[in-house]
């Protein structure tokens, strides 16, 4: 029941953010948009599908694709060792964007670079919790925006909140509302906001919902907090504000 509701989610937020995402576009904000949600759908289903039903009340919750992770893969905060090895998850189609940035391809789960975010927060959650089903037992992760848009010659990645206007704003909102039905749907008592951003959005998404809202550096390697003796200050971060291990208690 749970796994339905969350792909039945997951496939109306791909929908309703599909039209924006070219409205963006032919707005000349961005160049190129891409919804992993439809060229990458079937990873990202089976991804709900692996962990979704676990019993997880902690949400960790990022900003939108990265083009090494969920931008191939459709797995937030995937990277391609992460989706293979841990997860499990492999062999399925991986489509593409319907305009293809010359400097940012899809090859889907057999992209060549690793995403560092992915590699940081994946391995955090194994090290901490020791295996798949403990991590989801206590942990599910959601990026806020599945859209990932690129301008320019180089395909820099814009992130949402350097976007202004009607057409942003209309896609926030229908994140927004995911975000609830994501909570309410696993009955979420605790959001981690991966970064301000996130934990910006959760706050204005949930106001409304008996659930707590707390944050943690982000794990970019452009983040000198993330990098910060070598990353063991970031490890401390986030390990404050994860659930328990149940398997240490």
């Amino acid at each position: 029941m749970v796994i339905n509701e969350l792909i039945s989610a997951a496939e109306n937020l791909r929908d309703e953010v599909e039209p924006l995402g070219n409205l963006l576009v032919e707005n000349g904000l961005v160049d190129y948009s891409y919804n992993p949600l439809i060229y990458a759908w079937e990873p990202h289903k089976a991804f709900i599908e692996l962990g979704g039903s676990k019993g997880a009340k902690t949400l960790l919750l990022g900003m939108n694709p990265g083009p090494h992770g969920m931008g191939q893969m459709g797995i937030p905060f995937s990277a391609t060792s992460v989706v293979r090895d841990l997860l499990g998850i492999k062999d399925l189609e991986v489509l593409q964007p319907k305009k293809i940035h010359p400097k940012r391809p899809v090859t889907g789960l057999d992209w060549h670079k690793e995403e560092i975010s992915g590699t940081r927060i994946w391995g955090i959650l194994e090290e901490y919790y020791g295996s798949l089903e403990e991590i989801f037992s206590n942990i599910f992760i959601v990026n806020h925006c599945p859209l990932m848009l690129f301008t320019g010659e180089r395909g820099t990645n814009i992130t949402p909140d350097r976007i202004s206007g009607e057409i942003v704003k209309e896609l926030l909102e229908k994140c927004d509302e995911h975000l609830v039905q994501v909570v309410e749907i696993m009955g979420i008592k605790r959001v981690i906001g991966v970064g301000r951003y996130a934990e910006k959005r959760a706050k204005k998404a949930l106001e409304h919902l008996d659930v707590e809202i707390v944050t943690c550096w982000h794990p970019s390697p452009a983040s000198p907090l993330a990098n910060r003796n070598k990353g063991r200050d970031w490890k401390e971060n986030i390990r404050n504000v994860l659930p328990k291990n149940s398997t240490l208690v």
